[in-house]
């Protein structure tokens, strides 16, 4: 059960939530931009490209527009749970919108007592050359996470909800780009509502690589030899009835192979399975425009 807190934090099953409850535009005169350079080699893990899709999936099931990935906020995503992590900001006093002082940002203890905004939603000015400002979402787990079990999670607590469709509090907000970021404990999804000007970026080289490796690895059990297999997923449902429907639909335009994947938390319908990465992807590349969103699970 949901347990509220005067200082805006959720605490669910061992995750801590923050949101920054924005009420109005800035009105202040815009910095002068960042001269910081992503680097070349930047790119995105398949649990963080994934985490986009879900929730541009989530946004289609409440008619609502898709939101465009973006480089810059994904970058300023991946530094925040990285310092999080690894320096530890988010103190009894300070939540998990802080940052540290070591790094090249300006540091800030975020709480509701002395909020500090401005020291988050400039992040992005700060470490990139997108000129606007960015709203964070920010998750910490106790323990092991995946995509379905966040989209779960957020798309059942309604303040999180709000943001993510940009309504309630938020409803004066537009969000056209999103970029993600994901490490052992921490997800942090920025927001942005002007368009980001660099180039989307690929997931990771060694990322593809370890789930191909894995998918040809055998692995020896007492009931013979297991292979991992990947799916191309287009939606997950709570309700499995509405699942089956799904199904009964894509198999009615064309997709025999269709089925679902049952947890205990949720659904998913996949389009097709494989047994090889590079041939799911490849597939995956050419599905039509109305399947842009469906993204890859392995088993």
């Amino acid at each position: 059960m949901l347990k509220k807190r005067p200082n805006q934090f959720v605490e669910v099953k061992g995750l801590i939530l923050t949101l920054l409850v924005i009420l109005q535009l800035a009105t202040s005169p815009a910095l002068v931009l960042a001269q910081n350079k992503i680097p070349d080699d930047f790119c995105l893990s398949l649990d963080e490209k994934n985490l986009y899709n879900a929730i541009n999936t989530l946004l289609t099931e409440y008619d609502q527009k898709t939101v465009k990935l973006s480089t810059s906020l994904s970058y300023v995503a991946k530094i925040h749970v990285d310092d999080l992590l690894v320096n530890k900001p988010d103190t009894s006093v300070c939540n998990l919108s802080s940052w540290s002082d070591k790094g090249e940002w300006t540091p800030c203890c975020h709480n509701p007592y002395v909020p500090q905004q401005d020291c988050m939603w400039d992040k992005p000015k700060e470490l990139t050359s997108y000129p606007y400002r960015g709203y964070e979402l920010v998750a910490y787990f106790e323990d092991d996470f995946n995509v379905d079990s966040v989209i779960n999670l957020w798309s059942s607590t309604k303040a999180v909800l709000d943001m993510l469709l940009a309504r309630g509090n938020f409803s004066a907000k537009k969000w056209v780009c999103m970029g993600v970021g994901i490490n052992e404990r921490y997800v942090s999804v920025w927001f942005g509502q002007r368009p980001d000007k660099v180039s989307v970026p690929d997931v990771c080289i060694d990322d593809l690589e370890k789930a191909l490796a894995g998918a040809t690895t055998a692995v020896a059990g007492d009931t013979g030899i297991a292979q991992i297999t990947y799916y191309i997923v287009v939606g997950s449902y709570t309700e499995t009835k509405d699942a089956r429907e799904m199904v009964k639909r894509l198999k009615k335009s064309g997709y025999k192979n269709a089925g679902t994947l049952l947890n205990k938390e949720m659904t998913r319908v996949y389009l097709n399975k494989f047994n090889n990465l590079k041939e799911a992807m490849y597939v995956k590349q050419q599905l039509p425009y109305n399947y842009r969103e469906a993204w890859i699970y392995k088993e």
